[in-house]
């Protein structure tokens, strides 16, 4: 099997990307090394990606690359490049939308030119916003609540106009709060294990009392290659979390535990854009694939403190 990867060397890409040249599969990875963040540590995955025999490696934006004589020979595309970050979305809107929008504009076009081609698409829980129900299902409406919210929406109404018009196949996954080894060094997480192993304050937006249904990489990336060999068509929609959510304050409490020393904490005001609340049933899911996630919040945490306690940035 071969695959294209767009932003093979991110935090889920590049898990992505080993696990499936780790299973057999050929990987051509795309992918550009913009300023933004962890520019060298991205980098550095790709040397490593790059020993493998299986892998290609094309540097540049999707905007910018001819995809179709890449995507020609590809059983599947993994559409995982974008600007994430729903802050940074208010104060760099243009940009995101490039990079969300427009590129998965030109990934679409592409895989309608070879329509036997399968995309498999990140979506975002972002697209729900304050969700009307918890937990929330793939048919309760879409009201997301900052710009990159909107960008992931807007992305999947462009997948449902070119399913409705080319014969193609895409799966769109609504990714939960994503955590885990790799993950960006502007992410909570990372940001809260780094300040709390070097005895500095630990920022929290809000006053911790918020829920996210956190879903492990790991859990990710299983789902995320599961869909690409599933039995489907046309455009489906799947959400991918955890099943445990959890509150902000709970996971600073099993950070303190796993580090072993008190957290200073320092509370600012909730940032724009982040819902009080965010948690997903996978029944649709598990139905299609047999998936469902392995990692508790408490196990995953380990993984991602180890990670850190590793790289030597504390």
């Amino acid at each position: 099997m071969q695959a294209v990867v767009t932003g093979c060397a991110g935090f889920i890409g590049s898990h992505v990307t080993e696990q499936l040249l780790a299973t057999g599969w050929s990987v051509l990875g795309i992918d550009c090394f913009s300023p933004t963040y962890d520019t060298s540590t991205r980098r550095s995955l790709i040397g490593g990606l790059s020993k493998h025999p299986e892998f290609e490696f094309i540097e540049g934006d999707v905007n910018d690359i001819d995809l179709l004589p890449h995507v020609a020979d590809a059983d599947v595309v993994f559409h995982l490049a974008a600007r994430p970050g729903v802050r940074a979305s208010w104060v760099d809107f243009s940009n995101v939308s490039r990079a969300n929008i427009l590129a998965t504009q030109r990934v679409l076009d592409a895989v309608a030119v070879h329509p036997s081609t399968r995309l498999v698409f990140a979506s975002s829980s972002s697209v729900y916003g304050r969700a009307a129900a918890y937990p929330t299902t793939e048919s309760d409406p879409l009201a997301p609540i900052s710009p990159y919210g909107v960008t992931k929406a807007a992305c999947e109404s462009l997948v449902g106009a070119y399913v409705s018009q080319m014969d193609i196949d895409v799966v769109s996954l609504r990714y939960f709060t994503v955590y885990g080894p790799r993950q960006r060094s502007d992410m909570a997480f990372t940001k809260w294990i780094r300040a709390a192993l070097a005895s500095n304050p630990v920022t929290v937006y809000g006053d911790g009392t918020a829920v996210r249904d956190f879903t492990f990489v790991d859990d990710i990336v299983d789902a995320t290659i599961a869909v690409a060999a599933a039995d489907l068509s046309g455009h489906e929609i799947f959400n991918v979390a955890g099943g445990s959510p959890t509150t902000v304050n709970e996971v600073l409490g099993l950070i303190e535990r796993l580090v072993e020393r008190p957290l200073i904490l320092e509370h600012t005001p909730k940032a724009l854009g982040d819902p009080d609340r965010t948690g997903g049933t996978t029944d649709r899911l598990r139905a299609a694939t047999n998936w469902a996630p392995m990692w508790t919040v408490e196990d995953g945490l380990a993984e991602q403190v180890a990670w850190v306690k590793g790289t030597g940035r504390t």
